[in-house]
């Protein structure tokens, strides 16, 4: 069994005239968490709907949880979990009917499923919202019920697309135990975030502007290497033209 749950090679999406993923390379070993960092329109999500198996590269290609992408996206999407920057919720549902859904779908048996739904409430604090439509929940509630979801079959790999966007500081900070115990567990983790902050949080970050990687290595790493004193001065410097 490989210790590298994404591997990806010379990865391309062309839309029209338009290249939103520019020969795209790299690897994810397993437990690591990758920061996948970049401003709006970088092609960060965009690579990531292909990792997941829902868009077909236009050249290169990538392998996840040890299956092709492009041949194989049903094994692909078994192994997975994936939280995008769209709720991917159901509003006139629960909380809780919300978590027995994505649970049943995922294949949780009932038992397990009751016990990982107690372990999402207890470590996400989400315990008296059970009975709530999610519909009437504000955007940062949305967003725990949502990780929540992507988590409860202890998938392979986790893609998270700004998990922790509109979440408070402490929230912010529950997320990433979370997510660094998941690591800890040996389920690889790819986050995209806009709070560059939280890159310190991942072994290995990668920057991307215009489609294109910009560089990849461990964030304090990077920030020596450019003379960065914190990763905004890194991001900056990278993205606008302030890089080598």
């Amino acid at each position: 069994m490989s210790d590298r749950n994404i591997i990806v090679h010379r990865l391309t999406r062309r839309f029209g005239d338009f290249t939103a993923v520019d020969d795209l390379s790299f690897d994810v070993g397993r437990g690591e968490v990758f920061g996948f960092l970049g401003a709006n329109g970088a092609g960060k999500t965009t690579a990531i709907r292909m990792l997941c198996g829902l868009l077909r590269p236009s050249s290169g290609g990538a392998e996840v949880a040890g299956f092709d992408v492009a041949r194989r996206p049903e094994q692909v999407k078994r192994r997975i979990g994936y939280m995008s920057q769209r709720f991917s919720l159901y509003p006139d549902l629960t909380v809780q009917e919300n978590l027995q859904l994505f649970g049943t779908i995922y294949g949780v048996r009932r038992r397990a499923l009751r016990e990982r739904i107690e372990e999402m409430n207890d470590r996400l604090a989400m315990e008296e919202w059970r009975g709530l439509l999610v519909g009437s929940l504000p955007p940062g509630w949305k967003q725990k019920i949502a990780l929540a979801a992507a988590m409860l079959h202890r998938p392979e790999v986790l893609f998270l697309d700004e998990p922790t966007g509109g979440v408070d500081p402490l929230e912010r900070r529950r997320f990433w135990e979370l997510i660094l115990d998941a690591a800890d567990g040996g389920t690889t983790v790819l986050v995209t975030t806009h709070y560059l902050d939280e890159a310190l949080y991942c072994n290995r970050t990668l920057i991307m502007a215009d489609g294109q990687m910009k560089a990849l290595d461990r964030p304090r790493t990077l920030m020596e290497r450019y003379g960065a004193r914190d990763m905004d001065d890194l991001f900056g410097r990278l993205t606008r033209g302030g890089g080598e």
